[in-house]
């Protein structure tokens, strides 16, 4: 398959795999940098979208394509975060955080801001979404 066909098919499943993301839970698509042993399985479900999709080292594609999509959509990009728990900035001078903590606040998922290191983090031990499988899709293995 082509590079672009990869990403095509990445792209697809990514928001497939995000509209199935339970109100008031979120998950990752980047990689993990440390250990969440409270988490079934640990870092394994770190970078979760792209592990589903068939894609493991493809996080950063995840992220370009919830930062691609129409405002209006209705596939709830703001569920996603980073493998830290961090709301991503987007170079929009802080809108598209703002944006994001709102709707997830408004799901009942806390965001707490990080005072003196900027961003704003939720607790993914709490509100994190980590399955096993998903019906159609495979957890592929490094």
């Amino acid at each position: 398959m082509a590079a672009n066909d990869n990403v095509a098919d990445l792209t697809a499943k990514a928001y497939e795999i995000t509209r199935r993301i339970p109100y008031g839970k979120v998950t990752t698509y980047g990689t993990a940098h440390e250990r969440l042993p409270e988490l079934k399985g640990g870092v394994d479900h770190l970078g979760h979208i792209a592990r589903l999709a068939g894609y493991p080292t493809y996080p950063r594609h995840v992220g370009n394509a919830m930062k691609m999509l129409n405002p209006g959509t209705d596939i709830p990009w703001h569920r996603v975060i980073s493998a830290k728990g961090i709301i991503s900035p987007r170079g929009d001078a802080g809108l598209g955080v703002e944006r994001q903590r709102q709707r997830l606040e408004a799901e009942g998922v806390v965001v707490e801001t990080l005072v003196g290191q900027g961003g704003e983090k939720v607790d993914i031990r709490e509100y994190g979404w980590f399955p096993e499988e998903i019906p159609g899709f495979t957890i592929a293995r490094d």
